[in-house]
């Protein structure tokens, strides 16, 4: 159901690469309530991905720009205010990549050019992202820019490796420019930390499908998926939420609040009983 929370607001995307991108469902939930979009991603990206499809179902434009340069990403501010003649109300950053993630390379054996290209493209895009539109004015006054994070940036997370400290630099980036940003334009910065959520990235980390039982097990709401954080970002966008700026704002089914579960203690309790699992304790720790 659409309620034309976005009616009339103009806004970019960045990061949607498919259908199972939150990106990609945050695009058709804007279109859906009202906003006309500009989509970006990597030049390879869109390419190798679907965005074209996404574009047609949103009549939307597409303009190439890696996050990571400046120059393309004043190219992108810069052509995307000559599409919609003037400023834009909001941004959604939903970029992260590690290469020693993808390698499967342990957080105590990292190989250290790898981890300076996962804080560039997961977190400095961001900082250079909002620099740019500062810069260029090109955020209206009470306009919103919306990051993904996740809680590894506040708990440790068995082999979330280096993007845990991207997400770190990522929230500790919209504190701080929200208090610039939102003291000079009235702009509002904030992150959501999103349930582990099984888009093409997410599904790159090792264990990833049982930290999504486990995550389950754990929250009273379970999981949230890619559509309900995409309603979310929609309030964001909103006038709804114009004075909330500088949160990292939980969107978990209450997993960040939880110490223990009844179900995740039943399956807890359930490795106890097996007496392989006894043996061979990290076995069922694997599993869970």
């Amino acid at each position: 159901m659409a309620y034309n929370l976005l009616k009339g607001k103009k806004g970019i995307i960045f990061g949607a690469l498919n259908n199972m991108s939150i990106a990609w469902k945050v695009a058709e939930r804007a279109h859906e309530e009202g906003a006309e979009l500009v989509l970006t991603n990597t030049p390879i990206a869109i390419r190798m991905g679907e965005l074209d499809e996404l574009a047609k179902s949103t009549g939307s434009i597409m303009i190439p720009a890696d996050a990571t340069s400046v120059s393309d990403l004043e190219n992108l501010f810069s052509k995307t205010m000559d599409h919609f003649g003037g400023q834009i109300d909001f941004v959604l950053h939903s970029i992260g990549m590690s290469p020693n993630v993808r390698k499967k390379l342990p957080y105590d054996d990292l190989n250290y050019d790898f981890f300076a290209k996962t804080l560039d493209i997961s977190a400095l895009s961001f900082h250079k992202m909002i620099s740019a539109a500062k810069k260029m004015d090109a955020i209206k006054e009470w306009g919103s820019i919306v990051a993904l994070s996740y809680i590894a940036s506040q708990r440790t997370l068995f082999e979330y490796n280096d993007m845990a400290d991207a997400k770190a630099v990522l929230e500790s980036i919209a504190r701080s420019f929200g208090y610039i940003y939102g003291r000079e334009k009235h702009v509002r910065i904030n992150t959501i930390s999103q349930s582990p959520t099984p888009t093409t990235a997410g599904q790159g980390v090792k264990g990833f499908s049982a930290l999504m039982d486990f995550t389950e097990r754990m929250s009273p709401l379970g999981n949230a998926d890619a559509d309900e954080c995409a309603n979310y970002c929609i309030t964001l966008f909103s006038d709804l939420t114009m004075k909330v700026t500088m949160q990292n704002l939980f969107h978990d089914g209450g997993f960040s609040s939880m110490g223990m579960s009844a179900r995740a203690m039943h399956q807890y309790n359930k490795s106890l009983e097996c007496k392989e699992c006894r043996q061979n304790p990290l076995n069922e720790l694997t599993d869970l």
